[in-house]
């Protein structure tokens, strides 16, 4: 939405909550916002997760003409409530007669009402920001039913969902070319992290998980579809970040990014790499630096990632839980969600495993101080380098304290015990402060 690393934003530490007392800082202009500028229509439909502790941060006001779904970043599929109060509106107005229907089926519909309503003379922005495969791990049974040869529930409903979320970009994709706008359509795919073992989301053979640096939590799927591609087929094999689609679309749409902030933008306009095949202007990446605050010690039950830097085929992790692999059980792994159902319970057979999951989900995990990987040669992260590339370490530390001499201080703030209270006694979560 901005362009910039987290760090650059002061969302590096934790996601925001229902209860969070900050959002997406205001002096920041959005993607929609630029889009605007240029006459685009810009609608979204699904999670914003951005903050709405105060009405300037919801949504609408950040640049979408319109907006429908959810605010908070998980809510139940069928009921849509967080904490059993109500989390889904259209713009700002409540939603509440959904009736256990299913979210995403809901989201297409919203789409087909977009498009039936929108101008074809006028470009469009939408941003279709998927609940699938979030948990909570719910699916309607039809679709469950088809993976009945998964034995394990979990992914048996994992599977599922994504086979809804299939079906729903078939069916957005049947829309835009009824409305006679696929040919003139950029359609953008992407993960956001890397799958949760709990909730039957592996990223085997990749190390780590979602809510860590590893390259199962940082390595994402994506890709890019349209006529103006000038090369299609083709696998991209530089480095490519969520932020540099800020500058590439706004560029791309001719817009340009006039915001007078005093903080850079840290994403790289990629256009000619996606589209013509040529090297991609970014050499390095900044996973993230989420240390806890100088001079103060790790708060309870909050969990900091650590710092994790990518340049070239190098990559630098420091301060950050020593995390396993987690191998799903169609390949013989151990199910996460059965272990945890056991609590923790001692089983010698698999007692590696459990010790890291005591160690991951209890958060008492001993911290890698420095390692060093080479992720083109081992990209399992399996072979630590810092001790042989004595001088590639340097470098890479050099340059990871350059990028903390540029970070702004984490906006996060504890949970707001009113913003609950409001939200039972209107019941629907919103703006409280």
């Amino acid at each position: 939405m901005t362009g910039r690393y987290p760090i650059h934003t002061g969302l590096q530490h934790e996601v925001v909550h229902p209860t969070s007392p900050f959002g997406l800082p205001l002096d920041f202009q959005t993607l929609p916002e630029q889009l605007k500028k240029v006459g685009y229509a810009t609608h979204l439909v699904g999670k914003w997760h951005l903050g709405f502790y105060k009405w300037p941060y919801v949504p609408t006001n950040r640049g979408f003409d319109s907006a429908y779904g959810f605010w908070d970043g998980a809510e139940d599929h069928y009921d849509h409530t967080r904490d059993k109060v109500v989390d889904f509106r259209n713009g700002t107005e409540p939603v509440l007669d959904l009736n256990g229907k299913y979210a995403t089926f809901e989201y297409v519909k919203r789409i087909e009402e977009i498009l039936d309503q929108h101008d074809p003379k006028q470009p469009l922005f939408l941003y279709m920001a998927f609940q699938n495969v979030h948990n909570p791990i719910q699916a309607p049974d039809q679709y469950v039913d088809k993976f009945s040869f998964i034995h394990q529930k979990m992914r048996r409903v994992h599977a599922g969902m994504v086979a809804v979320l299939d079906e729903a970009v078939g069916n957005i994709t049947k829309m835009f070319k009824k409305k006679g706008l696929w040919e003139n359509t950029l359609t953008v795919f992407s993960t956001d992290n890397g799958g949760e073992p709990t909730y039957g989301g592996y990223n085997w053979p990749l190390r780590g998980t979602k809510h860590t640096l590893w390259e199962g939590g940082v390595r994402g799927a994506a890709f890019v579809h349209g006529k103006m591609l000038e090369k299609t087929g083709v696998k991209c094999e530089g480095l490519l970040h969520i932020s540099d689609f800020f500058p590439t679309l706004i560029n791309l749409a001719g817009g340009s990014n006039d915001a007078k902030h005093p903080i850079p933008i840290d994403g790289f306009d990629v256009w000619s790499t996606l589209s013509r095949g040529e090297a991609s202007p970014r050499t390095e990446i900044l996973l993230n630096i989420d240390n806890p605050p100088s001079g103060t010690s790790k708060m309870l039950g909050v969990n900091w990632q650590g710092m994790a830097l990518r340049k070239g085929s190098m990559k630098l992790l420091m301060n950050v839980k020593n995390i396993t692999w987690f191998k799903p059980p169609e390949l013989g792994g151990v199910p996460v969600d059965v272990l945890l159902s056991k609590g923790f319970l001692k089983d010698e057979t698999n007692e590696e495993i459990l010790e890291q999951l005591r160690i991951y989900y209890m958060g008492n995990a001993d911290l890698l101080d420095v390692v060093l990987y080479n992720i083109t040669a081992d990209p399992e992260e399996r072979h630590d380098l810092s001790t042989e590339l004595p001088d590639v370490l340097k470098e890479m530390k050099d340059r990871m304290n350059y990028y903390l001499n540029t970070a702004v201080p984490a906006a996060y703030k504890p949970a707001d015990p009113n913003a609950l209270k409001e939200a039972r006694k209107h019941g629907i979560w919103g703006p409280w402060m």
